[in-house]
């Protein structure tokens, strides 16, 4: 299933915002040493997800969230989902 997500990094204090086909192999990836923003952190953990029927609705999701710029608003998000992990 295709999942929208978000992680956070307490090193970066950031969060970063994504959609994968593959959830678990995605978060592995960004805790490696590679090119990109998220390479450069190993401490990257899941804080949110959400599922969707495609890959398309799970990309619209992340460009909505990419959008907002806004981190309080992100954090409200995060806070209001059942079972979430808040950053520390």
């Amino acid at each position: 299933m295709p999942y929208f997500y978000i992680l956070y990094s307490n090193s970066f204090d950031k969060y970063y915002y994504g959609s994968t086909s593959s959830l678990e192999e995605r978060v592995k990836k960004h805790n490696t040493n590679h090119r990109g923003y998220t390479g450069s952190a190993n401490d990257w953990r899941l804080v949110y997800q959400e599922e969707y029927e495609t890959k398309e609705l799970a990309f619209r999701r992340e460009m909505q969230i990419k959008k907002w710029k806004n981190r309080k608003r992100v954090e409200a998000l995060i806070g209001n989902s059942v079972g979430s992990e808040h950053p520390d």
